[in-house]
């Protein structure tokens, strides 16, 4: 599944303009803690957090990641933005809970692998 096909599916809010959103989502996963997400997060997938700092934007170019869905309306902060935009990392948000956005993604047929 493509990147632009989660963000129709799911009615996400693109945060960076310009993002590949082309690129091929293998999979999710689902975390806070950045270490859980550099040791298990498996490369393609798309990462949904509450986290929008800064960080989040190195972890997910570290492990190659698809892109960065934040839920429950959280606002990226800007240099969160900004790095993401330098690095071609999309980071997307959604009003919905963590919980209920993880079963859609699964709904849709993405898994952890």
């Amino acid at each position: 599944m493509k990147l632009f096909e989660l963000v129709e599916s799911l009615s996400l809010d693109v945060k960076t303009p310009g993002a590949d959103l082309t690129r091929e989502v293998t999979g999710g996963y689902v975390s806070d803690l950045l270490s859980d997400v550099i040791g298990h997060a498996p490369e393609g997938a798309v990462w949904v957090t509450l986290q929008a700092h800064l960080n989040i934007v190195a972890v997910a170019s570290l492990k190659g990641l698809a892109g960065i869905i934040l839920a429950n309306n959280r606002v990226p902060e800007e240099g969160t933005l900004k790095k993401a935009s330098e690095l071609n990392v999309p980071v997307m948000t959604s009003g919905l809970p963590a919980f209920e956005l993880v079963g859609r993604l699964y709904a849709l047929g993405l898994r952890c692998r």
